[in-house]
C-alpha cells in the first residue's frame, strides 16, 4: 500500500480541523448555538466550527481568489449598513479586487498590508446618514462563531497560462487567509522546507494574488 500526500498529512490537518464539527456544508453565519450550549456564558464564547466544503463545490472560478458570494453575505449580516442596502457590498468587494490586482505593481507586501486593513475593520464607506464613514468588518472578532470558517483541499488557481493547485486552504467568510502545503512522510528527503521553498519562492512569485489576503 501505498502513502501520498492527500491521504496522510493533508488528510490530518482537514480531520484536525474539522473535528469540532461534523458535516459536509456550511451554513451561512449560522445563529443557532451548538445543541446544549443554551448561550449561558454569552455569544462571545460560543465555540467555532470548520466546515470542510471540497474546492470543486466552492461557488468561485479558478481565477477567482475569493469566493465571492461568502464575502457578499458576511458584508450584509455583519454591517447594517450595507444590510439596508445589499448593493454596497459590491462596492467593497470591487475596492478588495483592486488591492489583489494592484500586486503586480505595488509588490505582495503592500497589497498584503493594505488588505489587512480590511480585514481589521481599519477601512471606511461612506455607508453612513448623510454620507457619513463608517468602518466596514468583513470579520467578526468579537463572536467568531458568526463567522463562516471553511477548510478546502486542493484549490485550484488560475492566472493565464499558469494553474497552481494548493493542497489546504482555510477561509473565513469566504477569504483565503491560510494556505498549507503538505509533505509526504514516508520520504525522508522531503522535510518541511520543501514545503516552505515551494509556497515561498514559486507560489507567491508565479500567483501573488492568493497570497494578499493572508
Amino acid at each position: 500500500m501505498s502513502f501520498t500526500e492527500s491521504d496522510t498529512v493533508e488528510q490530518m490537518i482537514l480531520d484536525a480541523a474539522t473535528s469540532l464539527g461534523s458535516g459536509a456544508g456550511s451554513s451561512v453565519l449560522r445563529e443557532d448555538p451548538p445543541a446544549g450550549w443554551g448561550g449561558s456564558l454569552g455569544e462571545e464564547f460560543m465555540p467555532s466550527r470548520w466546515i470542510y466544503v471540497a474546492a470543486t463545490a466552492l461557488p468561485r472560478q479558478p481565477g477567482e481568489v475569493m469566493v465571492e458570494p461568502w464575502v457578499r453575505e458576511a458584508l450584509i449580516s455583519l454591517n447594517p449598513e450595507i444590510a439596508e442596502q445589499p448593493d454596497r457590498a459590491d462596492e467593497v468587494i470591487y475596492a478588495l479586487r483592486a488591492i489583489l490586482l494592484s500586486v503586480q505593481g505595488d509588490g505582495l507586501v503592500r497589497a498584503n498590508e493594505n488588505f489587512m486593513a480590511w480585514l481589521r475593520g481599519e477601512k471606511t464607506m461612506p455607508f453612513g446618514p448623510n454620507g457619513e464613514h463608517v468602518a466596514v468588518r468583513l470579520v467578526d472578532f468579537t463572536q467568531p462563531a458568526k463567522n463562516r470558517l471553511t477548510v478546502t483541499n486542493q484549490w485550484t488557481y488560475q492566472t493565464g497560462s499558469v494553474v497552481k493547485r494548493f493542497d489546504v486552504v482555510f477561509l473565513v467568510n469566504g477569504l483565503p487567509l491560510v494556505i498549507g502545503e503538505a509533505k509526504t512522510p514516508t520520504r525522508s528527503a522531503v522535510t518541511w522546507f520543501d514545503g516552505a521553498y515551494q509556497v515561498n519562492e514559486i507560489y507567491e512569485k508565479e500567483v501573488p494574488a492568493m497570497f494578499v489576503p493572508n
